[in-house]
């Protein structure tokens, strides 16, 4: 008997693969959809896209392991996909509600931190809802830096999650004015009273498979996303009381688009409230950002240079405009505008716009 003409020992795991390795060829036509038209270099992010999102999904649902979890980024550099950017580090860890978890950290240099625990189907689809959430204001941390939660169906003292019979995943966020330079949060997750041993199983990790698979075809559901009308900004949204997928619950958000020509600018002018964090970010119609390794495409209200009054103006333009809070569209004629204000005092008033060219503007300035 040929090695081909051998039955499968591991069937299961066998088709699951299979139907992974399928879905992915399938994702290539929602590059293709003729109701949401791409331009070129859209077309070439959206193929990137598709591998952050696999990558996601394989350390989300097949390397996960509950019983010994560790905190993976998610998001980056080289994972673009779900609104990312510049400023931020996401961590996940699957959850076992019935257990009982340790989270220590180091603060490092993160203006807004938080640990959020999300319930919902353990199937890979979205999560459907917030268990808990505890963010930097709500911490004791220590003059070192440190920081612990606790994750439990249990009461502790202290910093404590109530895991309900629906946790599947904790998210770390954490935001800084310089993520280059600044220290990024350090975040540890230990379950207690681990078993010592674990093995593969052919239904597990086939199990597994067809998590990731349904991870991929939620993801791909919700994009590309069409552009909307362009050169507006939408009345921002107050912080949510409920929110849906891996969405923060601490922050107001809103979203706008743009369209412009080589000589154009869109000035963007607005006033932030009291916050522990703001920032507006420039994305692709596959929620993810631009290329910020090599262009500023997002902005933090550290980075802003602010009005006398303590206002604001943005440019969004192809080309620099001589003005310092330049954000550049990196070849992109229309795209995403996103805004997110983190435990802002109130929600934001919604920012104006105003289309002009490059020449006007230097006029106007001088």
């Amino acid at each position: 008997m040929t090695p081909e003409e051998q039955p499968a020992r591991t069937p299961l795991t066998t088709a699951a693969f299979h139907e992974l390795l399928d879905e992915l060829a399938a994702l290539e036509k929602r590059l293709q959809l003729p109701d949401v038209p791409l331009d070129e270099l859209s077309l070439l992010e959206g193929y990137r896209w598709i591998f952050s999102i696999l990558a996601v999904g394989l350390d989300a649902q097949v390397w996960a392991d509950k019983a010994r979890p560790r905190f993976v980024d998610i998001v980056g550099p080289y994972r673009k996909w779900g609104g990312d950017n510049s400023d931020a580090f996401y961590q996940f860890a699957p959850i076992d509600p019935s257990r009982t978890y340790r989270v220590r950290g180091l603060i490092g240099d993160a203006v807004y931190l938080s640990l959020t625990v999300y319930g919902g189907p353990d199937d890979g689809r979205y999560s459907e809802r917030i268990v808990g959430s505890v963010n930097n204001r709500q911490l004791d941390i220590a003059a070192d830096g440190s920081f612990q939660i606790v994750l439990s169906p249990d009461p502790h003292d202290g910093a404590w999650i109530k895991l309900e019979k629906d946790a599947v995943c904790a998210i770390t966020r954490d935001y800084l004015i310089d993520p280059v330079e600044g220290r990024r949060v350090q975040w540890r997750i230990d379950a207690v009273d681990p078993p010592s041993t674990r093995r593969d199983s052919d239904a597990d990790l086939a199990r597994r498979f067809r998590a990731a698979l349904t991870w991929l075809r939620d993801q791909a559901a919700i994009v590309p996303i069409p552009l909307g009308e362009p050169n507006t900004v939408d009345e921002p949204y107050p912080v949510p009381s409920q929110t849906f997928g891996w969405a923060a619950g601490d922050a107001a958000y809103a979203m706008g688009s743009y369209a412009l020509a080589d000589d154009e600018v869109l000035l963007i002018e607005g006033r932030s409230p009291d916050c522990a964090f703001w920032n507006v970010c420039l994305w692709n119609q596959f929620l993810h950002t631009y290329d910020y390794a090599y262009e500023r495409v997002t902005l933090n209200g550290g980075q802003v240079a602010y009005e006398p009054d303590g206002s604001w103006r943005l440019l969004i333009a192809p080309e620099d405009p001589g003005h310092r809070n330049w954000i550049s569209t990196a070849g992109h004629g229309r795209g995403r505008i996103w805004f997110r204000w983190f435990l802002p005092e109130t929600t934001p008033l919604r920012p104006t716009t105003r289309l002009t060219t490059r020449a006007a503007l230097q006029k106007e300035l001088s």
